[in-house]
């Protein structure tokens, strides 16, 4: 008796009810008339969904090791323990051409040395990375067989995603196998997540777990509307809380890859952005806390020439609203070079149109070199800075200078607390316009050393005595 109330149950709550005098609902006549399954759009997209293994090599941290005493007795291989080992992590991956292009995340591969793929056929193959874009956590790979054609998924249009549909997670979580789990999306345009540069995220239910990362967030229609990439969770499984990479950014950075690019060509805007709080939007008559507030203007950038000024909030982009900052950023990032992006701006009270050209970063040569003179900077390799270069390390694009792009470990630079993304101004009250300038300073010696550089927007003096 309590099954069949329990279909009745069932019954009224999937079919719709009737007025009188139309035809009744009824008791499902047969199994299959209840049944609903995912298997369909599973078997078309779980054989392009992958696992990466990403091999590193890892020395041993005993510390017993690094103490000459003991090295002199034991030598490298200290008892018997080896003084490095290789180390595997795992992750998911999908299959995006058949050419055997993969895409995954970049914190999956972040510091492999070789990158192996794992079918869902269980056959495994070799793969070059083709681009990593930290910026957007994405990486591209190609499986090392160019004779095959792979299954590959359909990447579909992420911002035709709405709230309540319907979603399946597929991904190799812990590495028990691959893993389908089912729910929907829970929001859309995620822009407060903090995870990487173009914060956009597409927020599912479907438990999505460690081992998941890069695999597939897949409609109902077969097609891949997002990377899974994280998840917020308390004790590092899941609570329904997961975040996908949409496919509209995912299809930018495997394009960028399929033209031979080891970066992400992206639009340059050249303006600097603040997010509206209730107060401002109180100060400029605006009818709620919504849109991209521009308060700095590059000169000779996209943004200059289509006549943005600072005070102007963007409202839309090519009819695409804008909430903040962040949505902004990544509706821009994700459009196709070439061509014009019309935004509605308010300006003073009154709605108006601008066209933004779009168009890379412009780029110089950045005459990298490895500072090596005894002196402050020593271990450390600077470069020029240009827009795209600003761009890349996440600076302000009017910036001039000379630019630490990386310190050597354990260097004099790096005892001195220097960093990437440092941008020197001035040593010894000489102006820092090119590397060389730099290299040509620091190779005369000096009992004090007096540097101005610029760090997070601000401008620092640092005094050094030698």
């Amino acid at each position: 008796m309590r099954r069949i109330l329990l279909v009745l149950a069932f019954a009224l709550a999937t079919f719709p009810v009737v007025p009188a005098g139309a035809q009744q609902p009824r008791v499902p006549a047969s199994r299959a008339e209840i049944q609903l399954s995912f298997s369909p759009v599973v078997k078309r997209v779980a054989p392009a969904v992958v696992n990466v293994y990403a091999l590193q090599t890892v020395r041993r941290s005993n510390p017993f090791f690094d103490d000459p005493f003991f090295r002199r007795f034991f030598g490298d291989q200290g008892f018997g323990i080896p003084g490095e080992r290789a180390q595997r992590s795992l992750g998911s991956g999908v299959i995006v051409d058949p050419s055997g292009i993969v895409v995954t995340n970049f914190h999956v591969i972040e510091n492999a040395e070789a990158v192996r793929i794992a079918l869902a056929d269980k056959r495994e193959f070799d793969a070059d990375v083709l681009l990593r874009d930290q910026r957007s956590d994405l990486a591209v790979l190609r499986i090392k067989d160019g004779r095959e054609r792979f299954p590959a998924a359909e990447l579909g249009d992420s911002d035709a995603a709405e709230v309540g549909d319907l979603v399946l997670a597929i991904g190799n979580p812990f590495g028990v196998g691959q893993t389908v789990t089912q729910g929907i999306v829970s929001a859309v345009a995620r822009t407060q997540v903090g995870i990487t540069d173009y914060q956009f995220f597409i927020q599912t239910d479907a438990a999505i777990n460690p081992g998941n990362s890069g695999g597939a967030l897949v409609d109902m229609a077969g097609r891949v509307i997002g990377i899974n990439s994280a998840i917020y969770s308390r004790s590092g499984g899941s609570l329904g809380i997961g975040f996908a990479i949409p496919a509209n950014m995912v299809r930018v950075v495997v394009e960028s890859a399929r033209g031979g690019s080891a970066a992400v060509r992206r639009p340059w805007f050249g303006a600097k952005l603040q997010a509206i709080t209730p107060d401002i939007a109180e100060s400029l008559n605006l009818k709620r806390p919504a849109g991209a507030l521009v308060t700095d203007v590059s000169s000779n950038s996209p943004a200059a020439r289509a006549g943005l000024q600072p005070g102007d909030v963007i409202a839309e982009i090519d009819g695409q609203p804008v909430e903040d900052p962040n949505a902004f950023n990544y509706r821009f990032a994700t459009k196709p070079l070439g061509g014009r992006a019309t935004l509605t701006i308010e300006r003073k009270g009154r709605a108006s149109s601008v066209a933004v050209p779009l168009e890379t970063a412009p780029e110089r040569p950045r005459e990298e070199i490895v500072i090596r003179s005894r002196s402050p900077f020593s271990g450390a390799r600077v470069a020029n800075l240009s827009p795209a270069l600003a761009d890349e390390l996440r600076l302000d694009t009017s910036a001039e200078g000379v630019v630490i792009v990386d310190v050597a470990g354990g260097s004099t630079a790096s005892v001195l607390g220097f960093q990437p993304g440092d941008v020197v101004l001035a040593v010894n009250g000489e102006k820092i316009a090119r590397t060389r300038d730099l290299e040509r300073v620091s190779a005369e010696p000096s009992r004090q050393w007096n540097i101005t550089i610029q760090r997070g927007g601000q401008q620092l003096n640092v005094t050094l005595r030698g």
